[in-house]
């Protein structure tokens, strides 16, 4: 029985990062992992089994793809959910289940959905334009401050504009878009969770989060968190009830607020590897990638234990560099102990664009985040 699990053919959507360390973890299994994505420039190319060309986004190349596959999954969000829709009726395993991925997709659908579940999350309304929500605010229905987010297609800081005065006014952005209460925060906080089909869960434990001031990238993260044991389980909690009942099959990462008052707060979630997970692979007895995989194979879930503490900083291409990647002092980083970069293998550098990300364990955490800082400041990602 176990075997034929281990066989059945995966298809990823999307062939990122992420979809690069989900074919790392299952060559360690064996398994038979397919990427669908626009050409093989992309980091998964080089360690999936078979790539195929085509467009995520499209219904037909989704469909075709699919089709020849038992399992389907993705590594990205901004897939042609009517594609997955229409596998899932012709029997395929798709997972996350498309239904679960049009709430996900849609920051509005999000909101509703955790009101209607009674999931604690920040006050919100939606809009349809601009003008709009300028009408509130002269109006005085909407007071500043506020954090305005595109409904669809937003990711790393992309599709989010903080509106702290008037003058951030100019900047809104256009389109349908949800409007939400600036809440006073304590901490940022994440809690990756993995289900499989029989209704297995893990929760990883409790990673807190550091952001840049520009990039409105997260700029470290680290595990243990510095919250109190009773916070991490209410944070677990949480973000179980809200895998549960979004019937997640694979992981489903959950970013939290904490509020000055101490209260837990839902900010958003994804159902995929998440970059809140990266220090796993080293960290964790089971990384957030094999965990993905077992659970949409509905094998035993392995354990989530935080083996050693870890500090993971994001590597993003440098402010004014673009072309072809260079990595700047990489020698130097190797050489410090408990130091682990990943390059994605990207061929070229944008201004803060994810490039890779390094690990940093030690079993003192405060020795792990001093040696995240010099790691911060030596390695540079030029062209």
């Amino acid at each position: 029985m176990h075997h034929s699990k281990l066989s059945q053919k995966i298809g990823i959507l999307g062939g990122g990062q992420l979809g690069k360390m989900l074919c790392q973890a299952g060559s360690i299994l064996g398994l038979d992992i397919s990427i669908l994505e626009k050409d093989t420039t992309f980091p998964a190319a080089s360690v999936c089994t078979s790539f195929v060309c085509g467009d995520i986004t499209d219904y037909d190349d989704v469909v075709q793809f699919g089709m020849k596959m038992d399992v389907i999954t993705i590594e990205i969000e901004n897939v042609n959910t009517d594609a997955l829709e229409a596998l899932e009726q012709m029997g395929k395993k798709v997972y996350p289940p498309s239904a679960a991925l049009k709430i996900i997709k849609d920051k509005g659908k999000q909101k509703i959905f955790y009101e209607g579940s009674e999931i604690p999350s920040s006050d919100f309304t939606l809009y349809k334009s601009r003008e709009e929500i300028l009408s509130d605010v002269v109006k005085g229905t909407l007071n500043i401050p506020f954090v305005q987010k595109s409904r669809t297609e937003g990711y790393d800081g992309k599709g989010v504009q903080v509106v702290r005065s008037s003058d951030d006014l100019d900047f809104l952005i256009e389109g349908a878009t949800l409007v939400e209460d600036m809440v006073e925060i304590e901490s940022e906080i994440a809690v990756i969770v993995a289900r499989n089909p029989s209704g297995d869960m893990k929760a990883f434990p409790v990673v807190e989060m550091q952001f840049h001031p520009v990039a409105n990238l997260v700029e470290f993260l680290f595990c243990p968190s510095s919250l109190s044991n009773i916070k991490q389980l209410e944070a677990e909690k949480l973000a179980l009830e809200i895998t549960e009942k979004l019937d997640i099959v694979g992981l489903l990462a959950v970013e939290m607020f904490v509020s000055k008052d101490g209260a837990i707060l839902i900010n958003e979630v994804a159902p995929r590897p998440h970059n809140s997970g990266h220090h796993t692979i080293e960290a964790c007895s089971t990384s957030q990638y094999e965990m993905h995989l077992r659970a949409i194979l509905d094998l035993p879930l392995g354990s989530t234990e935080l083996i050693i503490p870890a500090v993971m900083i994001n590597l993003l291409g440098e402010p004014d560099y673009q072309g072809k990647v260079v990595y700047q002092n990489i020698e130097n980083c190797l050489s410090i102990d408990g130091v682990y970069p990943h390059l994605y293998g990207k061929k070229e550098t944008k201004p803060y664009r994810k490039m890779g990300h390094v690990t940093i364990v030690d079993k003192n955490l405060d020795i792990a985040i001093e040696k995240a800082r010099i790691v911060q400041k030596t390695l540079k990602v030029i062209s």
